[in-house]
């Protein structure tokens, strides 16, 4: 299982730097990194919900499922 964190692309629609997005969602600027790169074990729903809320998106639109099992066919 893989979740992939697409938090980039929503920072440059919102042309939001990563210390200005983490100023706003109330964590570090390291801790935003270790989410966009995929590193993260958990996500608070307190951190979710400031992340949606300053990104004015769903949990959907930055977080998404990957499959780690190769397709057959």
């Amino acid at each position: 299982m893989a979740i992939v964190v697409d938090i980039d692309r929503r920072l440059a629609e919102r042309n939001l730097s990563v210390g200005e997005f983490a100023a706003a969602i109330g964590i570090s600027p390291a801790n935003v990194a270790v989410l966009k790169n995929g590193r993260a074990k958990a996500v608070r729903f307190t951190t979710l919900d400031a992340i949606c809320r300053t990104l004015d998106c769903q949990p959907g639109d930055v977080l998404r499922w990957v499959s780690d099992t190769p397709e057959n066919g």
